[in-house]
């Protein structure tokens, strides 16, 4: 009886766990307890900052872009560097749907939860710098394409179609977040406790800044500044205030902290073995020669018998060898119009009619230079650009001078002094490329400021002159940094003169803004519709005006 009885007891309790597994759900039943459940707000920080990356000559993050072909046309578009060869590439401004950040967007909202979870007060930096990062990839994307789904975005599954904001909502939101995100900042700066505790209180992950929190600050500043200059045309709008907001950050450092030098920029720091400049000597033999410099950015710099020319450019060597001109001669270096027939221009390429990218300083290294995403020298120009506009008070001239030379300072160039410029010219037959010294000829060249600074064309003369005087400058600056900042100055300013021509197809025009991704068009048609009707006269039009612009 005793066994008996030990038997009918555990059998309804067999029976009753087997029917407690049998309720697990299917997400129970397939989780690897051997892989982590969830990714610590660090490592998602870390993915973010990566994901904010635009570098020059087709680098970058290829699932920001909806298209792979245009992930890599930033500098072409802003007529820098462009392609001789239809193979490779073109100078078309056949834009899409350009970056699409709302995955990068949602890694933010689960950034900051994990920083919460993990032990981060209501203010963290996670928090702080989720703030920063709204306000920098809603604002990039609008910038892109016009209105956006900004309020109802991020939903997932609670909301498949949301609406979009207009442009104005959101530059208002964005410099709302910035300026919380500055404030936030300063609380977590001058007292760390605030931020909590554990993990989720203090910053890792950070490629730019090794987590300093007082760098940052600066950078929400500095992009701040940039933000309300790409508002100049809408400064009467009284719900923005731009000239106020330009004014409260440029007389209170204290409060709005901004770069002090180039040690301040965010640039993006190239590392051998792990990730190599775009240009390098693996790739050298291919695409050496595939483009060349744009007459637009070329022609500006030896305009302005600018130094930058030799660190940047090498004369063409059908002026020096052919026309037996000085290879320090400004005239020996030729840029093609942009807008060129590609036949032409791939034809003059062969016969060594344009000047290539320097080799010395973009090819002989696997690490070629930091890649600046937000710098000092653009927010010098900024300031000068605001003050010249009479937003603020102060000396543009101080600023825009101080800009020319934090440019050249990044090249390597003196104020006054010798600059020793390197060509890559090697000896006929020679099979050892650009990693071989031998393979460059060098040539001292003597820099003296109040020489350059002195020509008509580069000493600051304020007013409308100023004005363009000041943006040229920048777009000098900007080269090969920046992303699409260079275009963005140029749609706003028309400065400097863009090419056009049967190259840029488009009807020989420069493109005006991205259009929406194709799903939109599918998946969220009635507000995509809406949003076409309201901006643009029912059509997705990339030579359409939007807001920002009128």
């Amino acid at each position: 009886m005793k066994k008996t009885f030990k038997i009918n007891f555990l059998l309804p309790l067999t029976i009753l766990l087997a029917v407690t597994g049998c309720k697990k759900s299917f997400e129970d039943l397939t989780q690897n307890n051997n892989k982590p459940s969830s990714v610590p707000a660090s490592l998602l920080f870390n993915g973010v900052v990566n994901n904010m990356v635009d570098l020059p000559d087709g680098g970058g993050n290829s699932i920001i872009y909806a298209s792979s072909s245009n992930g890599n046309k930033d500098e072409i578009w802003s007529q820098y560097y462009i392609y001789n060869y239809n193979y490779y590439g073109n100078n078309t401004y056949d834009f899409d749907s350009g970056a699409d950040y709302y995955t990068t967007l949602k890694n933010v909202l689960a950034m900051e939860a994990q920083a919460t979870a993990a032990g981060g007060a209501a203010i963290n930096p996670y928090e702080a710098m989720g703030k920063f990062f709204r306000a920098y990839f809603f604002s990039k994307m609008s910038l892109e394409r016009g209105d956006i789904p900004m309020t109802q975005a991020l939903q997932g599954l609670g909301n498949l179609t949301p609406v979009y904001d207009t442009q104005k909502a959101v530059m208002i939101q964005s410099l709302a977040w910035l300026e919380s995100a500055n404030s936030d900042l300063s609380q977590l700066i001058q007292t760390p406790s605030v931020g909590g505790t554990g993990l989720g209180a203090s910053l890792a992950g950070d490629i730019f800044f090794s987590n300093s929190l007082a760098q940052w600050q600066k950078v929400v500043n500095t992009y701040r500044i940039r933000l309300l200059i790409e508002l100049s045309k809408k400064v009467s709008d009284a719900d923005l205030n731009v000239a106020t907001q330009f004014n409260t950050i440029i007389s209170n450092p204290t409060k709005y902290p901004l770069m002090q030098s180039n040690s301040d920029n965010m640039q993006y720091v190239f590392v051998n073995p792990s990730n190599f400049y775009p240009e390098n000597p693996t790739n050298f033999g291919q695409s050496g020669s595939r483009q060349n410099h744009s007459s637009t950015y070329l022609g500006l710099l030896t305009q302005l018998q600018d130094p930058r020319t030799y660190v940047v450019a090498e004369p063409a060597r059908y002026q020096v060898d052919t026309l037996h001109k000085s290879s320090t001669d400004f005239n020996s270096f030729i840029g093609a119009p942009a807008g060129l027939d590609l036949g032409v221009m791939y034809s003059n390429a062969g016969l060594q009619k344009y000047s290539f990218i320097n080799r010395k300083r973009y090819y002989s290294t696997t690490t070629g230079e930091p890649s600046i995403q937000i710098g000092y020298p653009e927010l010098l120009f900024n300031i000068a650009e605001g003050i010249n506009r009479g937003w603020a008070t102060g000396n543009a001239e101080t600023y825009y001078i101080n800009g020319i030379q934090a440019s050249m300072a990044s090249y390597g160039i003196p104020v006054n002094g010798l600059l020793t410029a390197y060509f890559y010219h090697p000896l006929p037959g020679s099979t050892t490329g650009v990693v071989d010294a031998s393979n460059y000829e060098a040539y001292n060249v003597n820099i003296n400021w109040n020489t350059y600074y002195g020509q008509t064309g580069v000493q600051y003369a304020g007013g409308a002159t100023g004005l363009t005087q000041i943006l040229e400058q920048k777009y000098l600056a900007m080269f090969r940094h920046s992303g699409l900042e260079a275009y963005f100055n140029y749609r706003r300013t028309g400065v400097p003169a863009f090419n056009t021509g049967p190259g840029n197809d488009n009807g020989s025009r420069i493109a005006m803004r991205f259009q929406y991704p194709s799903s939109e068009r599918t998946s969220n048609s009635a507000n995509y519709n809406a949003a076409l009707t309201s901006q643009y006269g029912g059509n997705d039009d990339i030579n359409g005006i939007m807001w920002i612009l009128k």
